[in-house]
């Protein structure tokens, strides 16, 4: 099976798994006491819940009709649980890496040795004076009889031999022999290698066979030059002619000695190199005081055997041991056919064998980073190293005991050996067939195999915190079979899959060069899963973009994202590689370029916009990141993509539904705006290009474009918006002015003068109003209907650092109803006076022509304030940052609103022009650089503020511009940073986080659930059993009376303005309130214990309007709204000091000309993820939550503003309105009007609508709807009625609301300090009145009602800070 293939099958049965759990998964779980049958009801209503919605109204309104009031819905939509809601506000980086963990896998420095010294010291037919040999002895030296000729010749035969065995594995070494050699032969042997090897290794082979032991201080023996005296040789000499780096082989008795005094020596540091304590190796037969085996069944030299024959010996001495032994005779040993590279043979088997358990044996017992040296940096010392294991295991069945510096774990009876032997006796077995008949076929052994089969057991089994399989390096040595390579490779890639550190594992035994080699092979089968290993890759080490260049192996990714029949996925995983590719690598981009990689991407991206069913939003987001990578800095590939159209085919995809695809979208346009950075920077790029008008025009799309995602409903996109659109444009043009307010941050470093000028006209005294000196925005004009503002951005304070200006400057953005609150329209107005007023004292030098229009850097302006003011707390950090870059300080004050005179504004002027709160300037002086020409603002002592003036204003009554050099020390703090020709201006801007949080989709698991899965699966399951039975109580019990005895907990929440709002959490004893300065609390009612309690934000002006839950029925959510219409949820909110921000976004994009106050009101629909949001604007906005983005605004159809908000919990998008005069409309977003239906049922007096209920106790028929003159309407959306049934609840002093969604009660509350709960039917149920307090205070009007989901519990919050919580008797009996 492909790996897509596996992963779409994977997904699938996940996805299925998942939803059958979910809706099956209380069908088994039985009801509760008496209300067995009511729950099997609920249950199997919850199948017939889409026939109430049909494409027509009516005629959902007639299926409504048939549908039991008993059913209950459990919403199966959960939102805002992406990984960007988990990391965003904490900017936890998530992408590849270069340094850390990921730099130990790879071996710092590759090595060779370059040359191989090998020394004999035989001295044939005399015997040392040390040693007594037994009778029979072992003979063999390099598998030859030294007595079976003459002495010289059985030496040089000997001598010959041992080269040939060393460049079997290192042919390309340079080897040189001496023969019984004297100290000078031997230093001039040592000498010559190091100066051929240079700074490469050299080996050092010793074997003293025919000379004494080495000493105690560890020096070995020689001879002089007739052969009559043994010469000692200091290891101290030895290792000052080798130098570093070395290996040194000791095959002689008690050659441990050796090993001794060369630790010593390096300990002692009396080394005559410095580097030789770094890289010397040495393999010793035997410890210090260890003779060499005599038996005659091994050879003389056992350990040169093994180190450089080590099948030959193997076999040999399993033979001995096999059952094999009687009928295999041990000379055919020699014979068997093939060669050691070809695995296809019985001998190049035997040593793939060998060579995948050898490394098995090593990655499971060394440590390793020891691993990576011994075993991974030089292929000689690795052969050398795997041969010692075979080494360690056959001598130490001779007592004898080999070892080496450094020193190795015993690994002689490690279980793989097992292994080994088993391979080998099966290999075996054919041999004397093999021998007799050349031409018998070789029946491969099934050891990597089975071997794949216990890797995939263990993928099965394993994890992070098991132990990790041992299998592992015999895989890497797999992927070298074709016949096991498709296999071996989809193991791997379940292995990689399971998180970063596996990743590590896989690179730190070798991995990396095999699937490097794997890009060159043309096998289509491999592709899939060769681009998912180097996804898994990339995703953990970027620093491979290099290797992968240099091979070629970027043309693999191009061709494979360019393929039509791979998935979207995989080819979104090709475009990730690529991205990674050219992140910051200039060789990498042009490489990518020369391939096409630009036309292959434009390719997709219009194949993908023109086929929406096939749009794969994962390939769309890395196809605008590989974009955006591919020419971040790289001015020849931003030309291509300017030439191509590239924003022409973006620009749709900033309306795309998922926020990241948003996000890069604005990425790969922001990017393209760095055109003219880099040039205008380093002096090219001259008025030519500046006066290309298809370059102007592609340039114009991307601000606009750019402009319209300010207010995105994702922090996500709108944090790209700000790290990125306005601040690159600068660099275009160079015109004098004030400074750059970047909230868009690479477009201010393009056009930094045309801003500063924009706001250098904020600061221009007018003598009528401040307005005045902003036409552009003055004029602003919605598509809505009516002039719309947006919403206050609130007091703001500019500072330039040097403390030469302080501005105290309300501020606010120009906003439009439908939509962006920067829209275009403003581009059409006139901008006469902005520039041209900013340099009226002085002459101005231009050094570029204006591509944009002024009202364009206008918008850029008000835009910057805005996203300087975000409701999301890192976006609005980001604007900051950016506009103290630039060098302003912004500080934005605390303002408790006075009443309703809280933004006056200018009468002479509101009826002309719409009002721009809070423009406002300084009574200092300021100066900053402008690029060319600084400017100086001096202000003399400061006037007494007008009357038509906002608060706080003053006024500035000149404004004097003096030339100064450029770079001046007396410019400002400005000057060195944007005037600057070095790179460092661009490490100061904040940096995007949209790259980082995507690469971290392929660091999860892919193939997996996660594990935690089944966790959330088992509580969400509980939870909708609680649901269900507590439904069903609620519908089939009565309610007997709730009055002041109910009252179960009292909490004094200590609020000083009383508490505004509150909500019952559905499955934990807790209640969580609010106060008007947006303080939130959370309390445990049956503990009586505060759980948390934290700030909303830091700048609380309005007051909270409404918490509401997201996900109740799993991890659930708290969405605080607060009246400004700022929308931001919170997760962990009832853990003490851990509340952790999700999202936050501003729900109303616009307010109506002279509004002091927005008053939002908004309400969530749990089944469709949408928010429904209104106040003091001619329309209602529908957000859909899961997309993080407005999907529609529905206009109101009335000039009143709307004061209550309630959305079906039975059907997606049907809601109800009430609105200031009294009247209720219902809507329905699936009809083509939307507005249902209008009535007035308020018509005793008219009063605003206080609350409204749609669906009380789950009648999907009626709506509540309660005024502020006390009366409560019943409303049947089936009757053409205005009312159905009226309740006098409270006389001219209703202040609030509460239905319940499952029982049949409601309730009100007064200011009277009174609270009323009545049946549907208008029956009063009981009453609870407020007494006085034992201090004699009268406790404050009732401010906030609120019932638990699905009990029958009520609390109430009032004007002192007291909440109540009331149960009803039988509820509180139970």
């Amino acid at each position: 099976m492909a790996l897509g293939d596996l992963m779409t099958s994977r997904f699938s049965q996940l996805s299925l798994a998942v939803s059958n759990h979910v809706i099956d998964g209380n069908v088994s779980s039985g009801g509760y006491h008496e209300d067995d049958v009511a729950y099997a009801d609920l249950m199997s209503q919850r199948r017939d819940l889409d026939a109430a919605s049909t494409s027509s109204y009516s005629n959902a309104v007639t299926s409504t009709a048939t549908v039991p009031t008993t059913m209950a819905y459990l919403p199966q939509t959960a939102v805002l649980c992406e990984l960007r809601h988990a990391a965003f506000e904490a900017s936890t980086p998530t992408g590849p890496s270069d340094s850390g963990l990921v730099s130990k896998w790879r071996p710092k420095d590759r090595m060779k040795t370059g040359c191989v010294a090998l020394v004999l010291c035989l001295n044939i037919s005399v015997d040392p004076p040390d040693v007594i040999k037994i009778s029979p002895c072992a003979r063999m030296e390099c598998w030859t009889d030294p007595f079976s000729m003459a002495p010289q010749k059985a030496l040089e035969t000997i001598g010959k031999n041992l080269r040939d065995q060393y460049e079997r594995w290192q042919p390309k070494a340079r080897s040189k022999v001496e023969l019984d050699p004297t100290v000078d032969e031997v230093k001039k042997l040592c000498n010559t290698c190091r100066r051929y090897a240079k700074s490469e290794r050299v080996l050092f082979h010793y074997n003293g066979h025919g000379v004494p032991k080495p000493t105690a201080n560890g020096e070995i023996w020689l001879f002089n030059k007739s052969y009559t005296q043994y010469i000692p040789l200091p290891i101290s000499d030895l290792d000052s002619w080798l130098k570093t780096p070395s290996i040194y082989v000791f095959d002689c008795s008690a050659a441990g000695m050796v090993v001794n005094a060369f630790i010593e020596l390096l300990d002692c540091g009396t080394s005559n190199y410095p580097g030789s304590s770094r890289d010397c190796i040495l393999l010793a037969a035997c410890e210090a005081h260890e003779t060499l085996p005599q038996s005659a069944e091994f050879p003389a030299d056992v350990f040169t055997s093994c180190l450089t024959t080590p099948i030959k010996m193997a076999l040999r001495w399993f033979c001995t041991r096999s059952l094999l032994h009687e009928s295999l005779d041990s000379s055919l040993i020699d014979k068997i056919p093939g060669r050691q590279n070809d695995r296809k043979t019985l001998l190049g088997e035997l040593n793939w064998i060998f060579t995948a358990v050898t490394d098995t044996i090593a990655w499971n017992v060394l440590p390793h980073d020891l691993f990576r040296r011994l075993f991974r940096q030089d292929l000689l010392v690795a052969s050398l190293f795997r041969n010692f294991l075979l080494a360690e295991r056959i001598m130490r069945s001779a007592n004898c005991s080999p070892i080496s510096y450094p020193m190795l774990p015993p690994t002689h009876q490690h279980h793989m050996w097992d292994a080994w032997d088993m391979a080998a006796e099966i290999c075996l077995s054919q041999l004397p067939s093999l021998v007799e008949d050349p031409n018998a076929e070789f029946q491969p052994s099934s050891f990597f195999t089975e071997q794949l089969i216990a890797f995939e057991v263990w993928l099965d089994h394993g994890s992070e915190h098991k132990k990790p399989p041992e299998q592992l390096p015999i895989v890497l040595q797999v992927l070298l079979s074709q016949c096991h390579r498709f296999r071996a490779l989809v193991l791997l890639g379940r292995f990689l899959d399971m998180g970063p550190w596996a990743v590590d594992l896989a690179l730190s035994v070798g991995i990396f060069p095999y699937v490097l080699k794997l890009l060159q092979t043309t096998t289509p089968e491999l592709r899939q899963i060769l681009v998912f290993i180097w996804t898994k890759i990339l995703a953990l080490d970027k620093s491979c973009q290099v290797d992968l260049v240099k091979d070629g192996g970027h043309v693999y990714f191009i061709r494979f994202l360019n393929s039509a029949e791979a998935y979207p996925e995989q080819r979104a995983m090709a475009a990730f590689v690529l991205a990674v590719i050219v992140d910051g690598h200039r060789r990498g981009q042009e490489a990518c370029i020369e391939a096409g990689l630009i036309q292959v991407c434009l390719k997709q991206l219009h194949g993908c916009t023109q086929n929406e069913a096939q749009t794969e939003p994962l390939l769309l987001q890395w196809l605008c990141l590989c974009l955006g990578k591919l020419w971040e800095d790289f001015t020849e590939a931003q030309t291509i993509g300017l030439q191509a159209d590239v924003p022409a085919i973006c620009a749709p995809l900033l309306s795309e539904p998922q926020p990241e695809v948003r996000a890069s979208a604005v990425y790969a346009l922001a990017t393209l705006l760095d055109v003219g950075f880099d040039s205008f920077r380093d002096g090219i790029g001259g008025d030519e290009e500046c006066d290309d008008v298809e370059k102007n025009r592609a340039e114009m799309i991307i601000i606009k474009s750019l402009l319209n995602v300010v207010s995105d409903g994702s922090p996500l996109v709108r944090a790209e918006v700000a790290i990125h659109s306005v601040p690159e444009l600068c660099w275009w043009i160079s015109v004098d002015a004030l400074f750059v307010l970047a909230a868009l941050a690479h477009f201010a470093f393009g056009h930094k003068q045309h801003l500063k000028s924009i706001a250098a006209a904020y600061w221009k005294p007018q003598p009528n109003s401040l307005l005045n000196s902003l036409p552009s925005l003055a004029n602003i004009k919605g598509t809505g209907s009516g002039n719309i503002v947006s919403s206050q951005i609130g007091p703001l304070t500019a500072i330039v650092r040097d403390g030469r200006v302080s501005t105290s400057s309300p501020l606010a953005t120009a906003g439009i109803m439908h939509g962006s609150p920067l829209s275009d329209d403003s581009s059409q107005l006139s901008d006469s006076g902005i520039l041209n007023d900013g340099v009226s004292n002085g002459e101005v030098n231009h050094s570029r022509p204006k591509p944009l229009d002024n009202a364009m850097y206008s918008q850029c302006v008000l835009a910057m304030f805005t996203l300087a003011r975000d409701p999301s707390p890192r976006v609005a950090s980001l604007g900051r940052r950016v506009l103290s870059i630039i060098g302003i300080e912004q500080v934005t004050k605390s303002v408790k609103p006075a009443g309703n005179s809280a933004w006056p504004s200018d009468p002479a002027n509101s009826s002309s022009t719409p009002s721009i709160s809070g423009l406002a300037r300084s009574s200092s002086w300021l100066d900053i650089n402008g690029g060319h020409m600084p400017l100086t603002f001096r202000t003399p002592p400061v006037s007494p503020p007008r009357q038509n003036y906002l608060a706080g204003i003053r006024r500035v009554c000149s404004l004097d511009f003096r030339p100064h050099l450029m770079n001046s020390p007396d410019s400002g703090l400005a000057d060195p940073l944007l005037g600057s020709t070095s790179g460092s201006e661009r490490s100061l801007l904040p940096q995007s986080t949209i790259y980082n949080f995507s690469c971290g989709h392929f660091s999860k698991s892919l193939l997996t659930a996660s594990d935690d899965s089944e966790e959330l699966l088992a509580k969400r399951e509980e939870q909708e059993r609680f649901a269900l039975e507590h439904i069903a109580k609620c519908q089939h019990s009565s309610v007997s009376k709730l009055n002041n005895n109910s009252q179960i907990a009292s909490w004094d929440t200590r609020f000083e303005t009383g508490t505004r709002t509150a909500l019952l959490q559905p499955f934990s004893p807790i209640v969580i309130a609010a106060d008007e300065n947006e303080r939130i609390r959370v309390w445990n009612y049956e503990e009586a214990t505060l759980l948390n309690g934290f700030d909303n934000h830091d700048f609380p002006e309005k007051g909270i309007s409404k918490l509401c839950l997201l996900n109740e029925l799993d991890d659930s959510l708290l969405l605080v709204a607060s009246s400004d219409g700022n929308i931001r949820i919170w997760k962990d909110y009832t853990l003490r000091g851990k509340q952790k921000h999700v999202a936050a976004f501003s729900s109303i994009q616009g307010h109506k000309p002279g509004v002091r106050s927005l008053n939002a009101v908004v309400d969530w629909q749990q089944q469709s993820g949408y928010l429904y949001a209104s106040g003091e604007i001619s329309s209602i906005m529908l957000w859909d939550l899961d997309k993080e983005q407005l999907v529609n605004s529905i206009p109101s159809s009335s000039d009143c503003s709307v004061s209550a908000l309630a959305s079906s919990q039975v059907h997606a998008g049907q809601f109800a309105a009430g609105f200031v005069d009294g009247s209720v409309r219902l809507y329905d977003i699936r009809t083509p009007d939307m507005l249902v239906r209008t009535t007035r049922p308020h018509t005793q007096q008219v009063a605003r609508v206080v609350g409204i209920g749609f669906q009380p106790g789950l009648d999907q028929g009626k709506i509540v709807s309660a005024s502020q003159a006390g009366d409560i309407q019943f409303l049947d959306i089936r009757s053409q009625r205005d009312t159905d049934l009226t309740i006098d609840a409270h006389r001219g002093s209703l202040t609030a609301l509460a239905v319940h969604r499952h029982a049949p009660i409601i309730a009100s509350g007064s200011a009277k300090q009174l609270i009323k709960v009545f049946s549907l039917k208008g029956e009063q149920l009981g009453t609870i009145r407020y007494q006085h307090t034992f201090m004699a205070q009268k406790i404050g009007s009732v401010s906030c009602l609120t019932f638990h989901p699905y009990q029958v519990l009520l609390a109430a919050g009032a004007a002192d800070a007291c909440v109540s919580i009331y149960a009803d008797d039988n509820s509180h009996t139970r």
